[in-house]
């Protein structure tokens, strides 16, 4: 059968219309979830402010970690010349396109957080590098260098500024292919690609160690990049299946088959295992080589407030994609690989809110209205920005080189 008859079956301007309930409902959890946040901010509750605090940092991360996921994603498709998802690559360049924004919000959170004190305290607080002050702190005297103001601003400015514009970029190319054709672009993104694949691997584990390890700056893990990345890309691969779905249940995407969704669930599956490795590799190390310096992260994580919420981590992010996605039809269907991609990105919520809170409230810990709120929101504003950005452009990039092997993907 020649190629162009199977091209007839499907229409390669197919744009997606973002409007009605879905807008609206993106617009209104957006309004929820400012209205929770200003509950929490002019509370005059010294720890709900920070609990608020604590909970912007958590999903402002969340929202870049996700934008950032879809540049690696297409990035990665680039560099390894991966066919199977040149009709599905559309998706993750919105959420590239997204950084830019996400970006800025983590960084407004972050500069708030450390101006006001309600983050950061442990190495930004009062006296703790003068000598003659009670709460001097030698170790974190000895990070001083790295752990101040100026400097770790400037780093979360230069590392999110330089994914922005890779992402930002990458998209663009993809967009100019369609308009002019010809593998002039393909071979521009190439390149970048591979650029942006190295600054990338290189920097998110330093990323990961300043926005969320330095919330308790006595303790240090070489592991927890990785355990970040990894909880970053699953999430990621999640996000790009839900609206797979969604898409298809919609109508759209007929070029899209049980084949692509079965690739998502290998690796929403792989990266799952490959994210309890590196969790049970950090918590293993600590507990095995009794390191006191660093069981002071797992010793708060068994308190009595978090130990349920840690054992219940490792359920929904390991146990349950094992169980579920370990057979083959499982990930050909829709409904199941829809369930479990919602199952893990609660689950990287939850995974997130041990990582944050225990270092920022501690056991003035909560689940209410300020939790659900933020998260709603953070939700709302993703679902807005990434919908608008697919809906200004052709849902398939026509010009990619290897669409064609795309359409006849099967495996």
């Amino acid at each position: 059968m020649g190629t162009h008859s199977h091209h007839h079956d499907y229409n390669f301007n197919e744009r997606y219309e973002f409007a009605g309930k879905a807008k609206l409902y993106s617009i209104i959890a957006v309004v929820l979830g400012v209205a929770a946040v200003a509950i929490g901010l002019l509370s005059g509750d010294h720890v709900t402010v920070e609990r608020t605090y604590a909970n912007l940092l958590l999903m402002g991360y969340y929202f870049t970690c996700v934008c950032a996921a879809g540049a690696f994603f297409v990035a990665l498709q680039y560099v390894t010349q991966s066919a199977w998802s040149a009709g599905l690559v559309r998706i993750p360049q919105a959420m590239a396109s997204t950084l830019p924004i996400a970006a800025l919000l983590l960084v407004v959170i972050v500069g708030l957080g450390l101006s006001t004190h309600n983050l950061y305290h442990h190495w930004h607080g009062e006296g703790l590098l003068d000598h003659n002050s009670p709460n001097y702190d030698p170790i974190i005297e000895g990070k001083s260098a790295y752990l101040n103001v100026p400097f770790f601003l400037s780093r979360q400015v230069i590392f999110l500024g330089v994914y922005s514009i890779f992402a930002v970029i990458l998209a663009k190319l993809s967009y100019k292919e369609d308009l002019e054709g010809g593998l002039a672009s393909y071979k521009k993104s190439f390149k970048l690609s591979a650029i942006f694949l190295v600054i990338f691997g290189f920097t998110t584990p330093i990323w990961a160690f300043d926005t969320i390890m330095s919330l308790e700056a006595h303790w240090f893990s070489t592991m927890f990049g990785w355990y970040n990345f990894a909880a970053m890309w699953v999430s990621g691969i999640c996000c790009i299946t839900i609206i797979v779905v969604v898409l298809k249940k919609a109508g759209y995407m007929n070029w899209v088959n049980e084949n692509h969704l079965h690739d998502l669930g290998k690796l929403m599956f792989g990266f799952s295992i490959f994210w309890t490795y590196v969790w049970f590799a950090q918590f293993m190390l600590i507990w095995y080589s009794n390191i006191p310096e660093e069981t002071v992260y797992f010793y708060k994580r068994w308190e009595p407030e978090y130990k349920p919420w840690f054992w219940l981590s490792i359920i929904i992010n390991f146990v349950s994609p094992l169980l579920i996605l370990v057979d083959r039809d499982a990930k050909r269907k829709q409904n199941v690989m829809l369930f479990v991609a919602i199952l893990l990105l609660a689950g990287h919520w939850l995974d997130y809110y041990i990582m944050v809170m225990p270092g920022t409230v501690a056991e003035h810990r909560g689940f209410g209205i300020i939790e659900i709120g933020t998260a709603l929101g953070f939700l709302g504003l993703f679902i807005f920005l990434v919908m608008s950005k697919l809906s200004k452009q052709a849902l398939v990039p026509k010009n990619h080189p290897f669409l064609d092997e795309s359409l006849h993907h099967q495996i």
